[in-house]
């Protein structure tokens, strides 16, 4: 019997079939969504790789045409420069123009101060880079690959060191050499902004708006991390990092859109003053924490008004991503602060007439004042919350004639920068020396890349990690290149052929960028892709080229990532332990100096390490780090509360039985260090004794504007002695603060 014919449809399916089970087995489909960047981009990742990919090609195609020697530079310098928004974009080429300056001026100057000395040479050309870092280090920001003052001092390492290493060679042209270095980089940057400018619309208006979605975002984190708390889980603050993280994320942003913006009205400085009032309302909401981990606090009072302000905490984002005026916002929590004012005064009353009355009811006395505590803790909330919604407003609203400032805060770690530094320049002169003992012909391409690798990295706090994903995307460019070198453009003789083939390599490594996990393998690839392609125009990259070129570059890749992994590698129980060395001394400091600091500066400094320490780990709920964490913001509350407490002394208003038990207090956090033992137990106890002298004290002042004053003092004395309580393992280090203490 004849079988019947297969429809050419169902012929289709069963090849595709067998050529499924062929590539991919048996079992259910695979997943492809780690791929989707590259077969279905968004259009914005799309929009930056192909901007990109022709802004490269013309800035390659003018240095070939003005016959430049090496033409690779200005494409290397577009896809160094450009980045997915006009503002980084524009922020990072002014950066890398000024170190480009300093680079090539350093370069010059110490090649012609030693050229016959190889030794003394290495020593300067790896300290020079090492200085960069060190300088570098030290900058406004955080120690991002996103941070362009940061990178200012990268590109100023990088163009010392492939100048210098140029010019070892023929140090009587070093001038001319330094002029072409400069010439590739000023083209690419101008190419690079110039061509990115024609993509951008309605910058200023979508600057704004930005501003605006970037406030709203931060402030959804807040307000339900605060919520939470309101609705009774104390512990909502301290486990919610990424909060503090993205407040601090996009307090960095802000300068790009000010950049976007162009000639603003102050609009940057009001939207960073909007970021800092919600960190201070975070740490707001730790004294109301610690306020209700102490016993008989939670009364009917407050947890109306508590249920209240969460219910308006909750619909805040929503009403301010409308648009609309935040007028009736305001008068809401108008209504909400005058409520705790006025409910917390009923508190005081009640009190002053339980005083007043014998027989006392210390019991009920007690509830009422613990009660006022909380209320007044949270009416203080609120008017931060205010202080936020009005630099918010202020930021999309602009004002003529306003001169409002509020700079970049800088915290300098001039340890890290030390260790940076000298990391980055052993690593060069250890390059050095096995280039001078081995005589390897290739030993200078060797160096290279290696001074590049530490230029760019060696300023980020996990280098070792950094310059692993760089290996990665180090191995598919020389793979890539290979392809290209040896088969592809082999057959090209004009430009136009040359970049129809180099656009689809250059816009894979585009789209790679733009896809987050990625970005730093995409940076090795976008950079190294011009340097081994190596186009000019009398010539093509041969087999012996490429190859001599290549395996320099993966050996440096290795080398470098090896260095950093063994000469002072990234430490995290260091990092915590001097990190917590850090806040017991603070606390000291802010207990006995005689100009106390400000509150802001204590947060943006608690802040910054409690961001520091949450993203140097991916285990996000181990506990070590989740008690760190916690110490840290712990650390905090205790220094706002301890320069509360400085200025209700400085009033001289307390009794002089409660000025000098809240006085011995501050004494003991003077000498505050549980390093050697005995200092956090005698620390917490002067803490509990001034707190129950104030409580009996207090439950006997008739004089109100006296007691206002004790109640402030008791309330920040409560704070400080629950913190001390709820993070011993944190402040006792009677034994060694180790990890091993915490398993």
């Amino acid at each position: 019997m004849r079988r019947a014919a297969l429809h050419p449809g169902q012929l289709w399916q069963a090849c595709a079939q067998i050529a499924r089970q062929t590539l991919l087995g048996s079992g259910p489909p695979r997943k492809l969504d780690h791929f989707r960047w590259l077969y279905a981009p968004d259009l914005l990742s799309f929009g930056y790789a192909l901007r990109t990919t022709i802004s490269a090609l013309i800035a390659l195609s003018i240095a070939l045409w003005w016959e430049l020697g090496s033409p690779q530079w200005a494409a290397l310098t577009v896809w160094m420069v450009a980045q997915g928004t006009r503002g980084k974009s524009i922020a990072k080429a002014r950066w890398h123009m000024f170190g480009m300056v300093v680079g090539t001026l350093c370069a010059i100057v110490l090649v012609a101060c030693m050229p016959q000395a190889p030794l003394l040479y290495l020593f300067c050309l790896a300290g020079g880079i090492g200085a960069f870092c060190f300088i570098g280090t030290l900058l406004p920001g955080p120690a991002a690959m996103t941070n362009y003052r940061i990178h200012g001092m990268r590109a100023s390492g990088f163009t010392y060191a492939i100048i210098a290493l140029d010019g070892v060679l023929a140090p009587d042209h070093i001038f001319e050499i330094a002029m072409a270095r400069a010439t590739y980089i000023t083209l690419g940057i101008v190419v690079e902004t110039t061509i990115s400018s024609l993509f951008q619309y309605r910058l200023e208006n979508r600057a704004r708006n930005r501003l605006a979605s970037n406030f709203v975002q931060a402030l959804g984190g807040v307000t339900r991390t605060l919520g939470s708390l309101l609705q009774g889980d104390k512990h909502s603050v301290t486990t919610s990092p990424e909060v503090f993280s993205t407040i601090l994320t996009l307090s960095d942003q802000v300068e790009f859109a000010e950049i976007e913006m162009g000639k603003h009205k102050h609009e940057g400085d009001h939207a960073r003053a909007a970021l800092a009032a919600m960190t201070v309302l975070m740490s707001r909401g730790l004294d109301l924490a610690a306020l209700l981990q102490v016993p008989d606090s939670n009364g009917g009072h407050y947890q109306q008004t508590a249920a209240d302000v969460s219910h308006f905490l909750q619909t805040l984002p929503g009403r301010l991503d409308q648009g609309q005026s935040i007028t009736p916002v305001l008068q809401d929590l108008d209504e909400l602060c005058a409520s705790c004012r006025q409910l917390a005064a009923s508190c005081l009353d009640e009190e002053m007439v339980a005083a007043m009355h014998v027989p006392v009811d210390r019991a009920e006395e007690r509830v009422i004042s613990r009660q006022g505590q909380l209320l007044h803790k949270l009416g203080e909330m609120m008017d931060e919350l205010r202080l936020a919604l009005e630099q918010f407003d202020m930021s999309r609203n602009p004002q003529q004639h306003d001169h409002f400032r509020y700079a970049m805060r800088t915290y300098r770690d001039w340890r890290m920068a030390f260790t940076n530094s000298l990391r980055a320049s052993v690593t060069i002169f250890c390059s050095g020396l096995i280039w001078v003992a081995t005589a390897w012909p290739d030993g200078l391409t060797f160096m290279m890349f290696v001074s590049i690798v530490c230029a760019l990295f060696s300023t980020l706090e996990q280098p070792a990690m950094a310059t692993k994903a760089f290996l990665h995307g180090t191995i598919c460019v020389i793979g890539m290149c290979g392809l290209l070198d040896l088969w592809v453009l082999a057959q090209p003789t004009t430009y136009e052929m040359l970049a129809l083939c180099l656009a689809v390599p250059m816009l894979v490594g585009g789209l790679a960028f733009a896809y987050l996990p990625l970005i730093l393998a995409a940076v090795a690839y976008n950079l190294f892709l011009p340097i081994l392609v190596g186009p000019l125009n009398q010539g093509r990259m041969d087999e012996i080229l490429y190859f001599n070129t290549a395996l320099p570059l993966l050996l440096a890749m290795v080398f470098a990532m090896w260095m950093y992994r063994v000469f002072l590698p990234f430490d995290p129980d260091g990092l915590r332990w001097d990190l917590r060395l850090t806040i017991l001394r603070s606390l000291r400091r802010l207990a006995s100096q005689r100009v106390p600091e400000l509150p802001a500066e204590v947060v943006g400094r608690s802040v910054d390490g409690f961001v520091r320490l949450s993203s140097m780990t991916p285990d996000k709920k181990s506990f070590v780090l989740n008690r760190y964490l916690s110490g840290v913001l712990s650390g905090m509350t205790i220094g706002l509360n301890v320069l509360r407490l400085r200025a209700i002394l400085a009033q001289g208003v307390l009794p002089p039985g409660a000025q000098r038990a809240t006085q011995a207090m501050m004494n003991r956090m003077q000498r505050f260090t549980g390093r050697y033992g005995g200092q956090y137990g005698r620390t917490a106890r002067a803490t509990r004794l001034a707190v129950a002298y104030l409580v009996q004290r207090e439950q006997v002042e008739t004089n109100l504007s006296v007691r206002v004053e004790m109640l402030r003092a008791l309330a920040s004395l409560r704070v400080i002695a629950t913190e001390l309580e709820q993070n011993q393992d944190f402040f006792d280090a009677s034994s060694p603060y180790l990890d091993k203490a915490f398993s």
